[in-house]
Order: structure tokens, then C-alpha cells, then sequence
């Protein structure tokens, strides 16, 4: 036969099982000892379906030690080819009982191996190895079952024969190491010293005992009463725990076997100490967990064993763990074993603990009304990760609990309510709620007045505010007007999770009808009197809904807010409250029309302008975006050009350094609107720049205060210059960077510096700090407006011979390029430009 190690297990089984056929139908025609070789082919006959049943399970053929004891029935099944095929003249009985009995020894190992095996297949398997293991072949030539042990193979059975082809010489030599060596023990060690060695024996005594043990099981030289009567199953577990990992291994194996013939051996394996010792093993060496994990899973069917594993520490951690493992066989025995010990309630409470959740699902669904009640309350208690959110919305969690909470008594609903809030901190499972149908069961409670519903309603708009973050809520007609009209109805709790429900409903972006309504039917005058409410979270709740609301409609929002609202609004950014209070109120500010010269002039007899630039210098907004948009919103109010007094009044608080910080902002909303403000206020500064001859004072100006690009002395406070409140530089660096909404700006603030009366001082000083370059650069990277500002900048920068012939050859690249494919409205100042540039004559029709 080939070497087995170049072909599969599957395809050894199959050939053994096609060799044991065709032994089995050539013995039965034979001849000579019709009667000895007829009784060998009934006990060969029976290795076949057990063949079958080893091929048939991909799992125990993938064992290595499967393998090995496949490879060892290889050889047996060969000599008994080959001694049929002989079929030699004299007596066979001696050969063929040594055949059947090391054919016999060979499926021994497959038992010893075949612990993953299901019951079905290992019983077969021992009682054919038993079976053949005392056969005994008497002179009438019958075969019968023999209490003695097997016989020694070290005496050849072929000694009387003559020579025997190379295939079968010195076949017993070639037995397997490991048959040999258990052989050796046999020999050496007396039944006795077995037993010493097993209780005394130190770490290599104790190994040798143990591979003498094995054998003596497998070969069921034994009997179960000596098991009971040397104590061996409570020695084996005595030493367990402080034996080395091998020997670990070895004796787990043994008492799998063990715990496999009979009832009695497991029972001997279910007090407290024992399987404290298998769960220690679960967490050691990769193959000794498997095993351990295994025997406690043949021992689960014993409901003292599944009361106790339960109890021990670790016990179930360790099982999740392994479940969720790459070893397959661990994987599923750990599988029945959970099982197995789902049956108890607090069980099922551990392992959900671990971030098993598949049984507490199934107590959701199928399990009693208080094991119902129970597993809602572990969920609501627990402190889940999001990942554990996933897990239980994926496992089905969800519907059950709706369930309970639409159809079941007092206590399950609001155990289901605060399972499902806890559940709806995940995305994912705001979906699967409103797939459930909860929205109309929720609105309908807290529209209820039955006082025993009061505890319900609280959870309930928890629930609410967290499912109106998905835009699927928009198509529930109605739920915004609904939870409008119960805000004075409710608790401030529920008052805060309503308004929180509102403003996400009212921020999605395709609810600009949903806002309209809500105004309609006078939110806005609903939400005012919130702003004297002393609970801050339900105050800055209602602060973030106007906020939401003020973005559309702004001058109607305005009458609406009036002056005394308008005074509390500035009262609370003034107050010592958390900067999302601030941000909401500010934001609300934000959104007031500019042009709206009622309430510029009521903010500033609220002195809300030095408020805002003290909340500035504090470095409050330093790390909120928001606050910082929307602060940078407010100053475009109080630098508006048309207004000079104005200017003044905001340049006097400091707003100018302000704006040049929020240049460098994250934000890039926060940016554009820096630059807007800085450019208003730039486009004055030629007006108001100081003559170069210093006339009211007879203390000169400094000479760090004249200016080179208005030539005369600019004072930041007084003429707003942008070179001298180093503005200039970040401007340049948002032109620089990807943020193309603030480009735009950004160039409109530059171009104040490029006005008739001071173009060419402007040219030269933005070209002296690299801000050619960026301009040209936005040509490549802006929107239609930002090019139109940068072509209509350069065309007043290349007025300037020094400039053409500096930056002329890189522009005109990007320039013919987005004449070419730019927007079509761009073609006649790009002609212009490139006129200046001696590329195109100033009346070409090209464009």
C-alpha cells in the first residue's frame, strides 16, 4: 500500500474500507480452514460501517491522532491481506488470533483518539475493539470471546511458517512508537506500581503510569470494579492540578474515556473540587482546554454537574471565550455546553455578561413571563458597549421586548422600556424599532393620564428623542405636533427628552416643511418661556430647538423673540453655564438678520458686544466649533460697512484681533466669516488712514505705525488695517489650504488692499508675502465667484510690469487651461488678463 502521508485520511479510509472488503469476500471463499477464516471474515465485516462512520466526520479525520491510529489499521488490515492470500498449510489459528487482536490494539488508538466522536460512533468502536481484543479461536475452529489479555507481540505468530514475502518480515518491529512504549510500561511496571506511581509517582513516574493506564483501559484489561476499588478516578483528579501540562493533557484524555463507559465513572467526576479543576484547564494550553471542555460537556447531562459548572468562577467567561475561539471542536463543544447551562436563569444572566446573548434572547422570546421580566432587567442594568448593542439588535433582541411592552402587565412593560432605551444608544437598533411598529404605542403613553402609566412615560420619551435621530421618523406624519402639544404636559425630564425628540426631527435636512409647520402652530412662542426654566438640561434643550427654528425665517423669528427674550438670551451667554448652553444661545444670535438695525441697537444696550469679546479672550471657544461659528456670525453684524460708528465701536472693544484668531479657526465657517467682518472693515481703512503728517499732537507717531501700503500711519483700532493687524498672512494660508468656502472670503478681504488709491502698494505687498502664487493657485481649486475675485485681482496685480514677469509664465498655464474648460461667464476677464500677459491682443474675438 502507499506511504499514508502523501494521501488524505479520507482516501486511506477508503481504501481500507475497499481492502477490507475484498479480505472479507476472499476469506469467505477460501478452502483450507473454511471454518477459522469464515469466523474472520464476520469480525473484518464489521469494520466496515465503522469505516464509513470515521470518513463521514471531516472533524475527527482532521485529528492528527485519528491519523496515527488510522495508519495503524493500515498495517493490520494489510497483514491480514496478506495472510489470507497465503492461506498457508498449516494451522492458522496463532496468526490469525494475533491479526484480529492487533487489529483489535489498532482500533483501540482510534477509540483512545476518537473523543470528538459522537456516542453513536465510540460505542461501536469499543465494542468491536472488545470484540476482537478477546477472541480466542478453539480447536473446533470457532471463534470465542477470551477473559485473557492479548498476547505478547513479541513472539512472532509465523515463527513455524516458512519465509514470508519482505512486506511481512519483522512486521512486528514496525508497531508504533507509541504501542511500543506502553508495551515497555507493561512489562516493567506491575499493576501495583501503576496505581503508587499514579497517587506518589513524580512528574516522569507519573507519565509512564499514566500511558500504562491508557493502554490497560483501551486494551480493557481492567475491569470498572478495580476503577472503583483503587480510587483511580479520584486519584487522576488529585493530581491534575499540579502536574505538568503533558501530563495535564494525558489525564484528561483517560478520564474522557473513562467517563465514556459507564454512568458510574461520571458520577465520580461531578463534586465541586473536580470540575473546579476541568475549568482551570479551560484556560491553559490550547489542546488541554479542548479536551477539558469536551469531558465537561459529556458531563453536562448530569444536573448536578450543570448547578455546580455554573457556580465556579471564570466558568463561563472562559466558555464565551472559546465559543468565540478559532479551535472548531472547542468551539462547538463549548456551544452544547452553554446550552446545557442556559437552563438556569442566572446562567443566562453570566454569559450575557461575557457578551454571549444568543439564551437571553431566547428567554425574550420563548421563555416565561418572569424569566422574561428578568432578562429585560439584566439589559436595562447592563453597561453595554456598542458592539454588545450590535449583538443583542442582531441576535434579535428588539422585537421580543416591543412585544413585551406593547401587549404585556406593569412591571414587563417598563422592564422592556428601559431594556429598550438602553438598546437605542446604537444607531442600528433605532431602525429595527421603528421597523416594530413602537412610535404610535410610545405617543399614545405619553398621551395617557392613567397614573399607573406615569413611571412608563419617562423611558418612554427617552425612547422618542433617540428614534427621531433617524431620518425615518419624516414620514410618521404628525409626531412633531404631537410632541409639541405634550411639552407643558410633562415632567421636566420628559419635557427634555420631548425637546430633544423636536430639535432632531427639526435638523434633518429634508425638514424644512416639518420647521414651517412647527412655527405655524407657534412653537417658537411654546419655547420662549423655557429660557427662565431652571433646569439646564431641559433649558438647553429648548435654546438648541429655537436655534434650529431661527435658521429659517430670521426677521419673523425676531418679532417673535422680542426684546425681553432677546435680554435673557444675552443673560445666559453672560452666565456662568456650559458652553453648549452658550453656543445654542449665541447661535440663536447668529441667525438674527444683520441688516436688522432694531436689534443691533438692542444688543447693544444689552452691552452683548463686550460680553462676547470677554467670552473670546477667555478661551472659552477654543475647542467648540460651534461656538466659534457662530460668534464669528455675530461680529459681521458690528462690522458692517455702511456704518463707520459702528466699525469704531467694535474696533474700540478689540474685535479686530479676534477676528484675525478665528482665521485660524478649524472651522471653516468660522474662517469665511473672520474674513468677511475683516474685510467690511478694510474697506473703510483708506478713509479713515491717517495723513502722514501728524497734526494733533505734538508727540509724533511711532514709526512701526506707518504703513507701507496705505502710506500713512494706520492705527488697528482707528483705521482697521489689515497689514497692520497681520491679517494678511492667514488670508494668504486660506487660499493655501483645501477649504474652498473660505477662499472666496478670504480674496474679497485681500482686495481692499488693491483699491484705486493704493493698487499698486497693495500689489506689491501681497506679492512680498507669496499671496501671488495662492491666488493663481485658487484659479485651479475655487468655485466660479472665487475665480471671478482672483481673475479681477490679478488683472490689477499684472498692471505692474515687475509682476507679469515674475508670475506671467506660471498663470498663463491655468489661465489658458480654465479658458479652455472653466465656466463660459470667466472668458472675457481671463482675455483681459491674458492681453496684460502679451499672450492675446486686447481686441481679440478668440474668446
Amino acid at each position: 500500500m502507499e506511504n499514508s502521508d502523501s494521501r488524505s485520511i479520507s482516501e486511506i479510509e477508503s481504501e481500507q474500507q475497499a481492502s477490507t472488503e475484498e479480505a472479507v469476500s476472499t476469506a469467505k471463499n477460501l478452502e483450507f480452514d473454511r471454518e477459522v477464516f469464515a469466523e474472520f471474515a464476520v469480525l473484518l465485516d464489521k469494520f466496515t460501517p465503522i469505516l464509513i462512520s470515521i470518513k463521514d466526520n471531516e472533524k475527527l479525520m482532521d485529528s492528527p491522532q485519528v491519523q496515527k491510529a488510522v495508519g495503524s489499521i493500515e498495517k493490520e488490515l494489510s497483514r491480514a491481506e496478506d495472510l489470507i492470500e497465503r492461506a498457508c498449510s498449516r494451522s492458522p489459528i496463532k496468526q490469525v488470533e494475533f491479526v484480529t487482536q492487533e487489529l483489535g490494539r489498532s482500533l483501540g488508538l482510534v477509540l483512545f483518539a476518537s473523543i470528538n466522536a459522537s456516542t453513536e460512533v465510540k460505542q461501536s468502536i469499543a465494542a468491536l475493539h472488545k470484540e476482537l481484543m478477546n477472541v480466542k479461536f478453539d480447536s473446533s475452529f470457532t471463534a470465542s470471546p477470551s477473559p485473557s489479555p492479548s498476547p505478547s507481540p513479541g513472539a512472532s505468530p509465523c515463527v513455524n511458517h516458512g519465509p514470508r514475502p519482505s512486506k511481512e518480515s519483522g512486521f512486528v518491529s514496525e508497531q508504533d512508537s507509541f504501542i511500543n512504549e506502553i508495551e515497555e510500561e507493561k512489562i516493567s511496571l506491575s499493576i501495583d506500581e501503576v496505581v503508587r506511581h499514579l497517587k506518589y509517582g513524580n512528574d516522569e513516574e507519573f507519565r509512564l503510569a499514566l500511558l500504562v493506564l491508557g493502554d490497560l483501559i483501551r486494551d480493557q484489561v481492567i475491569e470498572k470494579e478495580w476503577i472503583n476499588d483503587e480510587d483511580i478516578i479520584p486519584i487522576l483528579f488529585n493530581r491534575l492540578g499540579s502536574s505538568k501540562p503533558h501530563n495535564r493533557l494525558t489525564t484528561i484524555q483517560i478520564l474522557r474515556i473513562l467517563a465514556l463507559e459507564n454512568d458510574e465513572n461520571k458520577d465520580k467526576m461531578t463534586d465541586a473540587v473536580c470540575l473546579s479543576g476541568l475549568v482551570k484547564s479551560l484556560a491553559r494550553d490550547a489542546d488541554e482546554g479542548r479536551e477539558a471542555v469536551g469531558l465537561l460537556s459529556e458531563l453536562s447531562d448530569i444536573s448536578a454537574v450543570r448547578r455546580r459548572i455554573g457556580r465556579i468562577q471564570g466558568c463561563i467567561v472562559m466558555l464565551v471565550t472559546m465559543l468565540n475561539g478559532d479551535d472548531p471542536t472547542a468551539s462547538e463543544d463549548a456551544a452544547k455546553l452553554l446550552v446545557a447551562l442556559s437552563s438556569n436563569p442566572q446562567n443566562v444572566l453570566h454569559m450575557a455578561e461575557a457578551g454571549y446573548f444568543k439564551p437571553l434572547v431566547h428567554c425574550l422570546k420563548e421563555g416565561s413571563d418572569k424569566s422574561k421580566i428578568l432578562m429585560a432587567t439584566a439589559v436595562s442594568r447592563m453597561e453595554l458597549t456598542d458592539q454588545c448593542r450590535a449583538s443583542l439588535g442582531e441576535d434579535g433582541a428588539v422585537e421580543p421586548l416591543v412585544r413585551m411592552f406593547k401587549s404585556g402587565k406593569l412591571e414587563a412593560r417598563l422592564a422592556a422600556l428601559n431594556a429598550l432605551q438602553n438598546l437605542s444608544n446604537l444607531t442600528e437598533n433605532i431602525q429595527r424599532l421603528i421597523s416594530s411598529g413602537i412610535v404610535v404605542p410610545l405617543l399614545q403613553l405619553l398621551f395617557s393620564v392613567t397614573s399607573v402609566l406615569m413611571t412608563l412615560r419617562e423611558p418612554a420619551s427617552a425612547i422618542l428623542a433617540r428614534i427621531a435621530q433617524s431620518a425615518t421618523i419624516l414620514v410618521k406624519q404628525g409626531v412633531a405636533q404631537q410632541m409639541l402639544s405634550l411639552l407643558n404636559l410633562s415632567s421636566p425630564v420628559i419635557q427634555y427628552h420631548l425637546l430633544q425628540a423636536l430639535n432632531s426631527i427639526a435638523s434633518h435636512p429634508s425638514a424644512s416643511k416639518v420647521r414651517r409647520k412647527m412655527k405655524e402652530n407657534c412653537a417658537v412662542q411654546l419655547l420662549l418661556p423655557f429660557l427662565t426654566e431652571s433646569n439646564t438640561n431641559t433649558r438647553t434643550a429648548a435654546l438648541d430647538l429655537l436655534y434650529t427654528l431661527s435658521k429659517d425665517s430670521t426677521e419673523e423669528f425676531m418679532e417673535q423673540l422680542g426684546e425681553s427674550y432677546l435680554g435673557k438670551i444675552v443673560s445666559i451667554i453672560s452666565s456662568p453655564e456650559s458652553e453648549s448652553e452658550k453656543a445654542a444661545a449665541i447661535g440663536i444670535l447668529s441667525n438674527l438678520p444683520v441688516g436688522n438695525k432694531k436689534s443691533t441697537e438692542a444688543l447693544k444696550k444689552l452691552h452683548f458686544l463686550p460680553i462676547l469679546i470677554s467670552l473670546m479672550r477667555s478661551g472659552a471657544s477654543s475647542s467648540t466649533t460651534w461656538l466659534e461659528e457662530s460668534i464669528s456670525g455675530i461680529l459681521i453684524r458690528f462690522t458692517v460697512p455702511s456704518d463707520k460708528k459702528l466699525q469704531l465701536f467694535s474696533a474700540e472693544l478689540g474685535v479686530i484681533p479676534i477676528l484675525v484668531k478665528l482665521l485660524s479657526s478649524e472651522s471653516s465657517v468660522a474662517k469665511c466669516r473672520a474674513a468677511t467682518s475683516l474685510a467690511q472693515l478694510s474697506q473703510n481703512s483708506l478713509a479713515l488712514q491717517k495723513s502722514r503728517k501728524w497734526r494733533w499732537t505734538c508727540m509724533p507717531p511711532s514709526a512701526d505705525a506707518f504703513c507701507e501700503v496705505h502710506d500713512g500711519y494706520c492705527i488697528i483700532k482707528s483705521t482697521f488695517c489689515l497689514v497692520k493687524a497681520g491679517a494678511v498672512p492667514p488670508l494668504i494660508q486660506i487660499l493655501e489650504g483645501k477649504e474652498r468656502e473660505a477662499h472666496e472670503a478670504a480674496l474679497n478681504a485681500l482686495a481692499t488692499l488693491l483699491q484705486d488709491e493704493i493698487r499698486e502698494s497693495g500689489s506689491l505687498f501681497i506679492a512680498k508675502t507669496s499671496g501671488v502664487q495662492a491666488i493663481i493657485r485658487v484659479l485651479e481649486s475655487g468655485n466660479v465667484k472665487a475665480q471671478e475675485k482672483a481673475l479681477w485681482m490679478l488683472e490689477r496685480i499684472f498692471r505692474i510690469e515687475e509682476h507679469r514677469s515674475q508670475y506671467g509664465e506660471s498663470a498663463q498655464v491655468v489661465l489658458i487651461d480654465l479658458a479652455q474648460n472653466g465656466d463660459p461667464t470667466l472668458k472675457s476677464t481671463i482675455a483681459r488678463v491674458l492681453a496684460q500677459l502679451e499672450l492675446l491682443q486686447d481686441q481679440s474675438s478668440y474668446f
